[in-house]
């Protein structure tokens, strides 16, 4: 059997979810191969937690299918499905030292105690706190405790880890290494990890495999880079990147290969496919893709600055314009606000969105 032909390790078929009148979840379809490590993403309210609660079995779908593992779970409870949770709290037991808390749930299970103290100084050698598991929470730092908390779950031997926000309460610093940890594991364990979030930054950097959920609904799923590169919609485009994608209504002049973008001195830019002229577009121009020069030359279309911000590896320009067009400049720049600059990027890097639907329109 190929690896094409082997089931997934998790499939949700045409599931469907409801809180009363209100549709949580609508025809999710979503295949997870084994050892994936799969990001949902989305805003607050989109249904990403509320997908991974009825993979966990904390709730129960309306219909549809849920299957794991090849055996459709549906009506199994939590506990019998043989998957593991990192919440966005420790929930570490405060009197317990760390070795107690990784082995907890090995000594409900009746495992003995050789074998728990085995397994233990195992798991926390993956996890790097070999030297802490005397230690009780309170000596922890917030790193540590999470770390803990993986570990509980990785000491289960699960068929799934599923992290539900699990970096939220750390510092930015502290944030960056644990999604660096937490990806490290993932490699090492070899699981199957299906991890939450609202951070898209967390998402492209740490998944094989990014969701993205707009209001219970899949919008796109796919490679981190192919959503990046080739968004199916304006939700899409505007939701991954950092910054955002400027979006600036425009119009298609009479070349059909030229758009004049709805701005102050209204520049035009060229597009990498023709459409009839006077077609209405919304243009879609990631900030670190336009390149800034010289107003007066070829090719350059003149805007006026508003703000610059500074940060030392890159420089934020903003425009004097509605809506605003912000442009990223690697390293130091010297405009300043109320300066005009130029600006121009490649028209295989413009995208172009339909005003009504916000549907990509086609390469």
């Amino acid at each position: 059997m190929t690896a094409t032909d082997q089931k997934p390790q998790i499939e949700f078929i045409d599931v469907d979810k409801h809180y009363g009148s209100f549709h949580a979840l609508k025809a999710i379809n979503l295949a997870i191969p084994k050892g994936q490590f799969v990001a949902l993403v989305g805003p607050s309210g989109c249904g990403k937690s509320t997908l991974l609660r009825t993979l966990a079995g904390l709730e129960k779908i309306t219909s549809g299918t849920l299957n794991i593992a090849g055996e459709r779970v549906n009506d199994i409870p939590p506990r019998k499905r043989d998957l593991a949770m990192v919440f966005q709290s420790y929930a570490l037991y405060p009197h317990m030292n760390v070795r107690d808390n990784l082995t907890y749930a090995l000594r409900l299970k009746g495992v003995s105690k050789a074998e728990r103290a085995r397994k233990a100084d195992e798991v926390a050698a993956v996890i790097g706190l070999d030297n802490l598991l005397d230690r009780k929470p309170r000596e922890l730092s917030g790193g540590q405790r999470q770390r803990v908390a993986m570990g509980r779950a990785i000491i289960r031997e699960p068929k799934a880890f599923l992290f539900d926000e699990p970096l939220s309460n750390l510092d930015a610093s502290l944030r960056v290494r644990m999604r660096k940890e937490i990806r490290a594991l993932h490699d090492r364990i070899g699981s199957t990890s299906v991890y939450v979030t609202h951070d898209q930054i967390e998402a492209m950097t740490m998944a094989d495999h990014v969701v993205v959920m707009q209001a219970g609904v899949i919008e796109q799923q796919g490679a981190p880079l192919t959503l990046y590169e080739k968004p199916v919609n304006r939700f899409v485009a505007g939701f991954i990147g950092s910054p955002a994608m400027n979006f600036v209504p425009a119009t298609v002049d009479d070349t059909g290969q030229t758009i004049r973008l709805d701005l102050k001195g209204q520049p035009t830019i060229a597009i990498a496919r023709r459409f009839p002229p006077g077609t209405h577009v919304v243009a879609g121009l990631r900030p670190e893709h336009v390149d800034i020069g010289d107003p007066d030359a070829a090719g350059y279309a003149p805007i006026k600055i508003s703000a610059v911000e500074a940060t030392g590896s890159a420089t934020y320009l903003f425009s004097d314009d509605d809506p605003e067009l912000i442009i990223v400049a690697a390293g130091g720049h010297s405009a300043r606000a109320g300066d005009t600059v130029g600006f121009k990027i490649a028209p295989d890097r413009v995208h172009l969105f339909d005003p009504k639907t916000g549907i990509t329109l086609g390469d």
